[in-house]
């Protein structure tokens, strides 16, 4: 992390219908309170509009290939947002090389990858053997300030 978090906050999501659109108006809440939305400048839309995005991607990879998101934390600095979303499966995201043409699916990681200034993931290094136990992160650069 390149900077310390201001704020963090986190949503709690095992075993809840709907995560996806959870995880989002979690992230809108947090956008308001921390002014990014609503936005002034086409430059914070956009920013506000990739962080949903991200958050969305991140929770539905975890859907997807994860069994579901546990939790999902939003901190924010002064000069970044970091986004983790926490699960208990064993496989690690990675960009799909195969993807076919035309075909939903398999571009999310690549989406996260080209909005965000860094992403990676953390093994919990506490969790029992046999889990799969990780958070994966991203990092966006907030939006300048007028």
């Amino acid at each position: 992390m390149s900077e310390p978090l201001l704020q963090v906050r986190t949503l709690h999501l095992a075993g809840a219908p709907g995560v996806v659109a959870r995880a989002r108006e979690f992230a809108r809440a947090a956008l308001h309170d921390w002014d990014w939305l609503p936005a002034t400048t086409e430059e914070q839309r956009a920013a506000a509009e990739d962080v949903l995005l991200v958050v969305s991607e991140l929770v539905t990879n975890a859907c997807l290939h994860a069994g579901g998101p546990e939790e999902v934390r939003i901190g924010r600095g002064t000069k970044l947002l970091r986004i983790e979303v926490s699960d208990r499966a064993q496989g690690v995201p990675a960009l799909q090389t195969t993807r076919a043409a035309g075909k939903p699916g398999g571009h999310g990681m690549f989406i996260v990858q080209r909005l965000c200034l860094d992403w990676g993931v953390l093994r919990d290094a506490g969790a029992p053997p046999g889990t799969g136990a990780k958070t994966v992160w991203a990092e966006l650069a907030a939006p300048t300030q007028d």
